[in-house]
């Protein structure tokens, strides 16, 4: 499989699965119906697929502009806190309008998300890993 097709590949599985996981529980912790929750499932993974192209690309320009190269534990925490934060604070107001909660509500649910997120990504590149077998840069002897 191409890099690009396991990329892709990969991102699609990522979010459908987790568009089926967060839906039915959103429904539950909020007594929605699950046609509103599976919406705002898919808005919410849109809104995290565009903001994770857009941080990106910002940061990898600013990144490109450091005297120091290289991703050092404090970069990556960097990135990792700015990435967060940034999708928090997009997607707060996006779920207390959605589910008519308030913004602190809206919050604390936003981090039940963040804590289902990294372990689910971590089981899930695992999983993905075992069934389609590790990328080239990821083999022993690749270059």
């Amino acid at each position: 499989m191409t890099p690009t097709t396991r990329r892709v590949l990969q991102a699609i599985l990522y979010e459908v699965i987790a568009i089926a996981a967060v839906g039915p529980v959103l429904s539950i912790a909020f007594d929605e119906p699950q046609s509103s929750t599976f919406g705002l499932a898919v808005v919410l993974s849109t809104i995290a697929l565009a903001w994770n192209y857009a941080f990106n690309w910002i940061f990898e320009r600013w990144e490109s502009r450091q005297a120091v190269r290289g991703r050092s534990f404090a970069r990556r925490l960097a990135h990792g806190i700015g990435f967060e934060g940034g999708l928090a604070v997009i997607l707060v107001p996006v779920m207390a309008l959605w589910l008519q909660i308030s913004p602190a509500t809206a919050f604390v649910a936003n981090l039940g998300l963040l804590a289902f997120f990294f372990v689910y990504a971590l089981a899930f590149t695992w999983a993905f890993d075992r069934v389609f077998g590790l990328p080239a840069s990821a083999r022993q002897g690749a270059k």
